[in-house]
């Protein structure tokens, strides 16, 4: 059992949160909620021992093992990814190094009867007994299970982590941390970098093979599935319910129902007062019912609402021009890199208003085959742009185009057309700009901030095709929710490369798989696309049984 007791952070004189206390007890999973800039990275790097809170301590039991996955890592460095990831198991090689050591200098000492020799003895005894108290592990099975099941092939195993990716290199961190078996995992975003496979088979582990678990993520099912219990930081102090997300979400709309009724009638109570006050205060006879009423309203405590929820908020595209029949038209489209064969022979036909996906592991060419489309890569094969195709294009290298000079404000207003231009304010509240961050010039912006604004810039262009290659990465549900509706409205063509389920759920009616160097066609929408795949995957476990 860990515990959280009293915790403030403050910064520069004001709190980020005051006074929270709450319990983790084995086996709970929590999502840690709450919209940005509430506190919850803060909160999970102080649970972590990352950083030290103004007031208040965690608790944790003696041995207690805490494994913390921030947002942003990871050291790259010559060893190779197998090497990396054995890494978890760095403190038992370093036991039996030790104890292989202290037995070499028994062997040699002859001072049998001496203090130190008995002390040596009892150095031994006790540290061999805690290395065998440690469940016998097959250390290469492990790393190996654990590497597989987070999207690396065996290939990958001897290669070092410097040739991989950022993403790649978080996966490589997160299997240390899973290898490590602790007794509570601090997991902050842990999907932004993993496929539809990877989080399903993180999701089982998770589940069935962790203790405790405290999760920040913005992808609704992934939290739904793994979470029963959400904490959520909100002005600065918390609210604990023992459900999963989507049960919060209804709880939640509860309580800011009660308090906004106790807010009202406070404030109408408050009114009345102060008329009474300012009616009667030069009355003789009434002096006492002022004075009695004064100190009532001074000693009053004021009803707070939390946060508002602005996924009122409907963001529309402008109207989209009209373009052909077919806006993208693919026969036999292959890809290779010297001699690494992306894919082979894709085909593919998008009609007019069609909605697809695109997904499959990372790294099998869904985002190559955007680059082609774009023209922004050679191929063999035939691929035809329809007639009068205006393309918005979404990745995340779009944030490093944005004009530097120019303020957040200045860069949509740049390209708002219409009545639209009256609501530019609200637009950049729900994609997490406010206040005085609206002021800011882009080149001050961190990249998740940068990438924000490009998709709020996008979204406002008039386009007929959008192809968006994985937009979801830094937002936060409620702006995911704003953006899913734009794109439900949205009259034009879309092709959509992610790996958010919830986000794709409803948005798409067609789904082309990446894998095996193919890509394959699937009628219908993800949810469908995935039972299949399940079945198929459960149909191939059999036939191996067998």
């Amino acid at each position: 059992m860990i515990s959280v007791d009293g915790v403030t952070v403050e910064f520069g004189g004001s709190a980020l949160f005051s006074d929270i206390s709450f319990v983790i007890n084995e086996k709970d999973r929590i999502a840690l909620m709450g919209k940005n800039g509430a506190g919850k990275s803060t909160l999970l790097k102080v649970i972590a021992g990352e950083r030290q809170p103004t007031r208040g301590r965690i608790s944790a039991p003696k041995d207690a093992v805490i494994a913390y996955l921030p947002q942003h890592l990871m050291t790259e460095n010559q060893r190779s990814v197998f090497e990396e990831a054995s890494q978890a198991f760095a403190r038992i090689f370093a036991m039996q190094a030790e104890i292989e050591d202290l037995n070499n200098q028994l062997a040699v000492r002859t001072d049998y009867e001496s203090e130190s020799y008995y002390a040596l003895i009892e150095q031994v005894s006790a540290l061999s007994e805690k290395f065998y108290s440690i469940e016998e592990i097959n250390y290469e099975a492990e790393v190996e299970k654990i590497l597989l099941g987070l999207g690396f092939t065996r290939e990958d195993f001897t290669r070092p982590t410097s040739d991989f990716s950022g993403g790649w290199r978080m996966r490589i961190e997160l299997a240390k941390i899973l290898l490590q078996k602790p007794d509570l995992i601090l997991l902050d975003e842990p999907t932004n970098h993993l496929d539809i496979e990877s989080v399903q088979w993180l999701e089982d582990f998770l589940i069935n093979s962790s203790k405790a678990v405290i999760v920040i993520s913005h992808d609704r099912a992934f939290v739904d599935n793994i979470t029963t219990r959400t904490v959520e930081v909100t002005m600065g102090r918390i609210y604990d319910y023992k459900v999963n997300y989507s049960k919060y979400l209804e709880l939640r709309k509860e309580r800011r129902e009660q308090q906004q009724k106790a807010y009202d009638e406070q404030q109408k109570m408050i009114a009345e007062t102060t008329e009474f006050i300012e009616r009667f205060k030069g009355t003789y006879s009434k002096t006492l019912q002022v004075q009695s009423r004064v100190k009532m309203l001074e000693k009053l405590e004021l009803v707070e609402v939390d946060e508002e929820d602005t996924s009122a908020l409907r963001l529309k595209f402008p109207p989209s021009p009209r373009s052909g029949n077919y806006p993208v038209i693919l026969e036999d489209v292959s890809k290779s890199y010297g001699d690494h064969l992306v894919f082979k022979n894709a085909s593919l036909t998008l009609e007019r208003g069609e909605k697809i996906a695109f997904v499959g592991k990372n790294g099998e060419g869904k985002s190559t085959l955007v680059k082609a489309i774009m023209k922004e890569i050679d191929h063999e094969g035939r691929l035809s742009i329809g007639h009068n195709v205006m393309i918005g294009y979404f990745a995340q290298n779009q944030a490093s185009l944005l004009d530097e000079e120019l303020t957040v404000f200045q860069t949509i207003d740049d390209v708002a057309k219409g009545e639209i231009r009256t609501k530019i304010k609200d637009i950049l509240g729900a994609f997490m700009f406010s206040g005085d961050n609206i002021n800011k010039k882009v080149k001050v912006l961190s990249g998740g901030e940068r990438t924000r604004l490009a998709m709020i810039k996008l979204l406002l262009e008039p386009v007929n095709l959008l192809i968006l290659d994985e937009p979801t990465n830094h937002l936060d549900m409620r702006t995911k929710d704003i953006l899913k509706s734009a794109l439900q409205d949205f009259d034009g063509t879309l092709i959509l490369v992610s790996h958010d389920r919830d986000f794709l759920d409803g948005l798409v009616h067609k789904v082309y798989e990446f894998g095996n160097k193919q890509v394959k066609e699937h009628l219908g929408d993800i949810k469908s696309f995935l039972q299949k795949k399940k079945l198929d995957n459960l149909r191939e476990l059999e036939r191996t049984k067998k």
